[in-house]
């Protein structure tokens, strides 16, 4: 053999060896062809067999070296191979229009994917926006709501304005704010409390109704927007505060409450403000709030001025019933009111409240308002009394009971008038009331009434010294004085003289001066 022959075996029966391989892949996979396919898939394997015999073949020809004609088998080998090529080409046209068909398919449905992904992000920015949204509302009505609780538990105008500025100034990002008050007296707008500001010169705004922005504002009753204040800055009066607090936007609200005017609500930027509709919506209901807090805190203001003017009124007067009272007698003028000075310190020493005293000063002063009703006869005669003037005079109390009961705003003070008389061991008079039966400012005010009566003199008898005073209310301990008051008494100020030095009720009495 020479070696073009053995060139030919080899590569022939290499050949051979990579068509037996790969005809045996190719008829595993008749399964899971497709139908269309599978004819042409099997007679392709057929054909594959044909060129395995035909390669035997040639290599047993020329391994033999037989004598045949060579032409034969090449040209059906040629033949077969090209009906091969045909069938492949077929199969893999069809396969190729099924990937285009497929990545047409694939295309369109990434397109819609697309389409689809595109839709969800703006479903997602939308859902984000909404819940921001959601998220401010809740903020504002949080925000309200706690400016509501403060409207309501506090009559405290500065209080109010605090909390509302810090409501408006961190929690909605504004720089700073202030609110200018409504002064009907000299028709101008001033400030009253403000937030975010760098200096003073807010402090001093004062703008008249009609002048100014914010006199504009309240004037108008209307908001304004001041985005760029350099573009209107020859319209804003107070530039000494622009140039402090380097402010570019502006914006100011009227404070309206039931129709009326009650101050202006101001707001600066230091970076251009354009604030959205809700957010401004929101800014109107604090200002209206805010309106309200301040109406609210001037009605109580009004209500307790007019109420302490009252009381003073009341008290002038019982003061004048008193003062009528002793110009009937001059022997006892100022009495009234170092009685009820006297009552007014010991109800302090023994506890009482600020608001029991009131009453117990308003008893002292209207302790003989009953001698109205008793005769100057008998009130100024200088003679002891007979049995029936003494019960007449004893009435007093009843008298002072009737006149004041049916007022109620007198009422809670009747215990002096009506009890003061009345007794420790319970021969007082008009009821016979005994130990602490008798109220306790009636059984105050009887040791401060006697101790004047002692002290000062009478058309009866001779004014006492100190020390006998002293020495008479602590023989009545127990009889016509409450013990317990009388070792407060006998401590107080007024049982000290230059002469004498009483020591408290439960010492012995020494009467030695000091």
């Amino acid at each position: 053999m020479d070696f073009i022959q053995i060139f030919t075996i080899l590569a022939v029966a290499t050949g051979a060896v990579f068509l037996g391989a790969s005809l045996f892949p190719h008829l595993r996979a008749v399964p899971i062809i497709p139908k269309r396919l599978r004819f042409k898939w099997v007679l392709m394997a057929a054909l594959m067999s044909f060129f395995l015999i035909g390669y035997f073949s040639f290599l047993f020809i020329q391994v033999k070296e037989l004598k045949f004609p060579l032409e034969l088998l090449t040209s059906a080998v040629f033949f077969g191979g090209g009906f091969f090529v045909f069938l492949v080409t077929g199969i893999t046209l069809q396969a190729l229009r099924q990937i285009a068909a497929h990545g047409e398919q694939l295309r369109g449905v990434n397109k819609e994917l697309v389409t689809k992904n595109q839709d969800l992000e703006e479903e997602a920015k939308r859902r984000k926006k909404a819940e921001q949204r959601a998220a401010a509302r809740m903020h504002y009505l949080s925000s309200l709501h706690d400016i509501d609780v403060i409207i309501s538990a506090s009559l405290d105008l500065g209080v109010t304005l605090d909390v509302f500025l810090n409501q408006l100034v961190p929690q909605q990002n504004i720089d700073a704010a202030a609110v200018l008050l409504f002064n009907p007296h000299t028709q101008t707008v001033e400030y009253a409390a403000g937030k975010g500001f760098h200096g003073e010169a807010i402090t001093r705004s004062q703008e008249r109704l009609g002048q100014g922005t914010a006199g504009q504002v309240a004037f108008s009753r209307k908001m304004l927007l001041i985005p760029r204040l350099k573009e209107t800055e020859n319209e804003f009066s107070r530039q000494d505060l622009l140039k402090e607090e380097r402010a570019v936007s502006y914006c100011a609200f009227p404070l309206i409450a039931k129709g009326e005017i009650q101050g202006v609500l101001e707001i600066y930027q230091r970076r251009e403000f354009k604030p959205e509709a809700e957010r401004l919506e929101f800014m109107k209901s604090l200002a209206i709030r805010a309106a309200i807090a301040i109406e609210n805190a001037a009605i109580f203001n009004e209500l307790h001025r007019s109420n302490s003017e009252l009381i003073m009124a009341y008290d002038t007067t019982i003061e004048g019933w008193g003062y009528a009272l002793e110009m009937r007698d001059e022997e006892t003028q100022g009495h009234t009111q170092r009685v009820a000075n006297m009552t007014k310190e010991m109800a302090k020493k023994y506890g009482m409240r600020d608001d029991q005293l009131v009453h117990v000063i308003r008893g002292a002063l209207l302790h003989d308002i009953g001698k109205m009703a008793i005769s100057d006869s008998i009130l100024m005669k200088d003679g002891p009394l007979t049995e029936e003037e003494r019960e007449l005079m004893q009435k007093h109390p009843v008298h002072a009971m009737e006149m004041l009961l049916p007022i109620p705003y007198l009422q809670p003070a009747l215990d002096i008038p009506y009890c003061h008389h009345e007794r420790w061991d319970g021969s007082g008079y008009p009821r016979g009331l005994k130990g602490t039966q008798i109220p306790l400012a009636a059984r105050i005010f009887a040791l401060a009434d006697t101790w004047d009566a002692l002290i000062n003199v009478r058309r009866y008898h001779e004014a006492w010294s100190v020390k006998e005073v002293c020495k008479h209310i602590q023989s009545q301990s127990g009889k016509h004085f409450d013990p317990e008051l009388v070792e407060i008494f006998l401590q107080m100020d007024w049982c000290r003289d230059n002469n004498c030095l009483l020591r408290a009720a439960n010492d012995p009495v020494s009467g030695s001066e000091t």
